[in-house]
C-alpha cells in the first residue's frame, strides 16, 4: 500500500494509494483559517497530485476549523475586503467543483470559515464533539467565504439568519437533521469512516464522479427546463463512456466492475 506525505506550516498532506488526506495543522489555534491555510488549499486543489481520486479534509487536535483567525486579522479597505472574500470563494469553488470527491471528517469546532469549507465538501461526517456555528453577527462582521450560498442553501435563509443573529450552535445530531452533516458517528469514528467512504468513491468510474460533482450543484442553480436538459446531456455523456461499458460488462459477467484497470 503506497504512502506519501508532505507538510507546510499549516497543513499535512498524506497520500495513501489514490486517497489524499489534507490535515489542517494549527491545533494551538483550533485550526483557525488564515491566508496561509487558504493558500495551501488553493495549491492542492489547483494542482492535485497525479493519481489521487478522492480527498479527505481533517483537523488536527480535535477541531476541524474554528473559522477566521481574528488574531491575524488585518484592516482592509472595502475594495481589498471584496478581493479577499472573492479569493475565498474561488478556492471553495475549487474544492466543490474541482472534480475530486471531497469528504470532510469533522470534530470539534466547525465554525464560520470552517463551516464554509466543510460545506464545499461533498460528504460530511460529524463526531459528537462537533459544533456548527456562524458567530459573525456576534462579532460585528458578516460571512465572506460563501456561507450565504453554501450554508444558506442547505439549511435555508430563515434558519441561517437566526443562526447568525443569535450565535446559536448546533451539535452533530442537529447538523445531521439539518443537512450540515450526512453522517453522525461516535467519537474517533469520523476519520475511519471517511477513509472507508473515500475508498468506495475512488472506486467509481472517474467520469461518472466528475459529472456528479460538476452537474448536480449547478443544476440546482438552473431553471427547471435548463436543469432537465443538462441532466440529459450528462446522462448521454456518461452512458457512452468507457466506465459505462465496463459497468455493463461487469454486470453481465456477474463480477465487480474495475473502472481503473489498465
Amino acid at each position: 500500500m503506497a504512502k506519501d506525505s508532505a507538510k507546510t506550516h499549516v497543513t499535512r498532506i498524506e497520500i495513501e494509494d489514490d486517497i489524499a488526506t489534507i490535515i489542517f495543522d494549527r491545533p494551538d489555534k483550533r485550526n483557525a483559517m488564515n491566508d496561509a491555510l487558504v493558500s495551501a488549499l488553493d495549491d492542492f486543489f489547483s494542482h492535485p497530485p497525479k493519481g489521487v481520486r478522492a480527498v479527505i479534509l481533517f483537523g488536527e487536535g480535535g477541531h476541524f476549523c474554528s473559522g477566521l483567525d481574528l488574531s491575524e486579522h488585518e484592516h482592509r479597505s472595502p475594495e481589498e475586503t471584496v478581493y479577499h472574500s472573492r479569493n475565498w470563494h474561488r478556492v471553495a469553488d475549487l474544492i466543490e467543483y474541482g472534480g475530486l470527491p471531497v469528504i470532510a471528517a469533522m470534530t470539534g469546532a466547525v465554525i464560520g470559515g470552517g463551516l464554509e469549507i466543510a460545506t464545499s465538501a461533498h460528504v460530511r461526517i460529524a463526531e459528537p464533539s462537533v459544533r456548527f456555528q456562524l458567530p459573525e453577527g456576534r462579532r460585528g462582521i458578516f460571512v465572506g467565504g460563501g456561507a450565504t450560498v453554501r450554508v444558506g442553501r442547505i439549511i435555508g435563509a430563515d434558519r441561517m439568519r437566526e443562526m447568525m443573529l443569535t450565535g446559536r450552535n448546533y451539535g452533530a445530531e442537529d447538523g445531521l437533521r439539518l443537512g450540515l452533516a450526512h453522517y453522525s458517528v461516535g467519537e474517533g469514528e469520523a476519520l475511519p469512516l471517511a477513509k472507508k467512504l473515500a475508498r468506495e468513491v475512488a472506486g467509481n468510474a472517474p467520469f461518472s464522479n466528475y459529472l456528479m460533482i460538476q452537474a448536480i450543484g449547478r443544476i440546482g442553480d438552473m431553471s427547471r427546463s435548463d436543469g432537465l436538459f443538462t441532466e440529459s446531456l450528462s446522462a448521454a455523456m456518461s452512458q457512452t463512456s468507457a466506465g459505462a461499458q465496463e459497468g455493463l460488462r461487469a454486470f453481465l459477467e456477474k463480477r465487480p466492475p474495475d473502472f481503473h484497470k489498465k
